[in-house]
């Protein structure tokens, strides 16, 4: 189960000239900015990473106002590639990590294969993730929950966080989810 006082959020390469070859992009984007969304009224540290971004561009105007800080850019597929991801994820002190972004065969899979391998406890985002060829998406869903990644949705990791509806933050959450 997920918790607040346990939890970051890893968002990962949602940048422009990337987002307009994946499949079924605006959905993914929108359920991103939800995670986002809750992730802000909860208070839950939030890292996030731009892949080459003078190739693929920065990340996408949709998610930038909900972002902390800047973005930690990357060469390597993996966020795990990058000293500086791992020290200000390590600088957070949460155990567990809501996973979300693109491409999810790619930098999503080695991300979470890797953070797994550092012992986090991963919950990758099935409807904040995408890749350009929806194949590619169902397989590596499939290869991170074989290698012991939770797979799950926006609504069921927010609600999983709430735990009740009596939480003090549940009426600003309702706002986000519907």
């Amino acid at each position: 189960m997920l918790r607040i006082r346990d939890t970051a959020v890893v968002i990962v390469d949602v940048q422009t000239k990337l987002i307009t070859a994946i499949h079924q992009a605006e959905r993914t984007v929108d359920n991103t900015r939800r995670l986002l969304a809750a992730a802000n009224v909860l208070d839950l540290p939030i890292v996030w990473t731009e892949q080459n971004p003078d190739a693929l561009g920065p990340t996408v105007s949709e998610l930038t106002g909900l972002l902390p800080g800047e973005p930690i850019t990357k060469m390597t597929f993996s966020c795990c590639g990058s000293q500086k991801f791992l020290d200000d994820l390590a600088d957070r002190g949460k155990p567990q990590v809501l996973l979300a972004g693109i491409e999810t065969h790619v930098c999503i899979y080695q991300t979470a294969v890797d953070l797994m391998a550092a012992e986090y406890e991963v919950h990758v985002v099935a409807d904040a993730v995408s890749s350009r060829d929806p194949e590619n998406r169902a397989v590596a869903l499939d290869k991170m929950r074989h290698a012991g990644a939770e797979i799950t949705t926006v609504e069921t990791a927010i609600f999983e966080l709430l735990v009740t509806a009596e939480h003090e933050r549940f009426r600003d959450i309702l706002k986000i989810v519907k």
